[in-house]
């Protein structure tokens, strides 16, 4: 037991770390109780969204009758403050850790559930090796999990529901590895499996980049196999849901304003989903329910979703379609995810008490809410990443399938392009209302820049730009200074970050080599000046929608009776 008192006084305390000596002070707790485990140290890929979720999984818990015990090993974090659980374990996150623990809590024989869907990754991964030591675990089972974390088990039963995914296979070596892209063709992504924040992830297109590729992701996960899928370029939504073993809740949809690619964890979100169709709605939902029944969830899962129509251009200017399009299964996570509390407070809907009521044996109707598509709500809210690049030197900025981002803001608005700029204003990247602006577009992404390069043209803004961009604005009639490429006679296109002179980039990656160690100087200089840079075009575009289209009034006072009462509803719903 940690000593609070200093020796002075017996110390009556929850927190407890395990030691080797003869002495157990941490007798099992008495009566019905639950080990949460949480998501341990802060870092990228694994953040306070997850710590988020374990605190009102423990606060649920209470609600319910059931001591809560927590085990985090992160002083740091609101899961290890002293009101938030019955008991606290400050201890590593393994399998041998969690064990003794779950061990000690024994009781008759009894074990403690464990639950596993609200610390991320790093609790899920726990679930295999308590399940293997015939452990309970509270929700989903460790089969389940496994089903949804299994790349061949999840396709089996994908194939068998009907449910499209992109076309992918697993391979444990390089040759099998090259045999499986061969047939697959480029672009693909690569990744491999049970790892934090898409670490290792990488789009690549050509044989050469992939065999690279292989060699790299094998060290980053050795003994698992790699997932290899085929790349397709679309609108990426993803829903949060809670299942019981009738019913499935679904908050709502979200729809990221970047292009599949991003990672979700980087990518700014738009809820409701504006731009997706009724027949595209009717689809997410229909796969959503039937996955998660089919795998046997109980509590919460994220499934993200890729909708593709080569007809249809990007931007949040362009209405939705008329059910041309073909929606793809990415993936299901049999947990919480990063946008649980966003959902949660924007929704209005206690997504972490419906999930750990439901895991106790509650149904969803029991609780007091219907399954199937929750009504929208009459604002429109945007989450937007949060990069701390500035303090993290060498590190490139640009927006992949790897995860940068450590945390998030969100903007609320009666209207989308006001809540864009609000999120984008809270998260530092929002583009001032006049200025300087250095532009630098990879050729393969000239013809897409076109429609909001216009809307740039017409902003108050002086524009620079490289060579072969200049040349693109010119042809569309905008006045532009032209600048050499980096490593060229000043000005070029990083002495104009760095001096100062321009006020925010946007920089989109070439697959080249100069050309990438090119854009790795213009956007560290961004950086540092800590000036908004844009390396997707898709974040880009929104944040001059936002200018052009946004208006100038942002409603605030509109804004700010709503947070007020969700805050209410919030606070009503987690008194205890």
């Amino acid at each position: 037991m940690v000593d609070t008192c200093a020796a002075e006084f017996e110390a009556v305390t929850p927190y407890f770390y395990s030691t080797y000596e003869q002495e157990n002070e941490a007798e099992p707790l008495a009566g019905d109780k639950a080990v949460v485990i949480g998501s341990g140290p802060i870092r990228i890929g694994q953040g306070i969204e997850f710590d988020y979720c374990s605190v009102h999984a423990a606060w649920a818990l209470d609600e319910a009758g059931f001591n809560s015990i927590m085990v985090n090993s992160n002083p740091e974090t609101v899961s290890t403050d002293f009101y938030t659980s019955d008991r606290l374990y400050f201890e590593p996150l393994d399998e041998e850790s969690v064990r003794d623990i779950i061990e000690n809590e024994c009781v008759d024989g009894a074990y403690p559930p464990a639950v596993v869907q609200f610390g991320g990754q790093t609790a899920i991964n726990l679930s295999q090796a308590i399940g293997s030591a015939g452990l309970p675990i509270l929700g989903s089972s460790a089969d389940a999990i496994d089903v949804a974390s299994d790349r061949e088990r999840f396709g089996s039963l994908m194939a068998r529901l009907g449910i499209p995914q992109p076309p992918g296979d697993t391979a444990t070596s390089l040759d099998q590895g090259t045999a499986i892209a061969e047939r697959l063709g480029f672009p693909l992504v690569v990744r491999p499996s049970y790892v934090l924040g898409g670490r290792a992830m990488e789009i690549v297109d050509n044989i050469t980049e992939f065999r690279r590729y292989l060699s790299r992701a094998f060290e980053a996960a050795p003994g698992r196999p790699i997932l290899i899928d085929k790349y397709l370029q679309g609108r990426e939504v993803e829903v949060d849901a809670v299942v019981d073993e009738e019913e499935v809740l679904i908050p709502g949809i979200m729809e990221h304003i970047e292009r599949a690619g991003v990672h979700s964890g980087d990518s700014m979100a738009v809820y409701p989903a504006e731009g997706v169709s009724d027949h595209e709605r009717d689809i997410i939902v229909d796969y959503t329910a039937r996955i998660g029944l089919a795998i046997g969830v109980r509590g919460l899962m994220n499934i993200q979703y890729v909708i593709v129509d080569e007809s249809r251009p990007f931007g949040l200017t362009v209405a939705a379609d008329s059910g041309l399009s073909s929606v793809y299964v990415i993936e299901v996570n049999p947990r919480s995810s990063r946008t649980v509390p966003f959902i949660s407070k924007v929704a209005g809907i206690p997504m972490v008490q419906l999930a750990t009521n439901v895991m106790l044996g509650r149904s969803i109707a029991g609780q007091g809410y219907a399954g199937g598509l929750q009504p929208d709500p009459p604002m429109t809210s945007v989450k937007a990443p949060v990069f701390s690049m500035s303090k993290l030197a060498g590190v490139d900025t640009y927006l992949g399938p790897e995860m940068k981002s450590t945390g998030e803001v969100m903007g609320i608005d009666v209207s989308l392009r006001p809540a864009v700029a609000k999120a984008l204003m809270a998260a530092g990247l929002m583009l001032p209302r006049s200025g300087c602006i250095l532009v630098t577009i990879a050729n393969r992404d000239k013809s897409d820049a076109v429609g909001w390069l216009k809307m740039l043209g017409g902003l108050e803004y002086e524009l620079y730009a490289t060579h072969g961009t200049a040349a693109l604005m010119r042809s569309l009639g905008l006045a532009v200074t032209e600048v050499n490429k980096v490593g060229d006679a000043f000005p070029n296109a990083y002495s104009v970050v760095a001096d100062g002179t321009v006020d925010a980039v946007v920089n989109t990656v070439e697959e080249v080599a100069q050309a990438l160690r090119d854009g790795f100087e213009i956007r560290r200089a961004a950086t540092e000046r800590r000036i908004p840079c844009y390396t997707s075009l898709d974040t880009a575009r929104a944040a001059v929608e936002a200018l052009v289209l946004g208006g100038s009034d942002y409603n605030v006072a509109t804004t700010s009776e709503y947070v007020r009462g969700s805050v209410h509803v919030e606070e009503q719903q987690s008194a205890r």
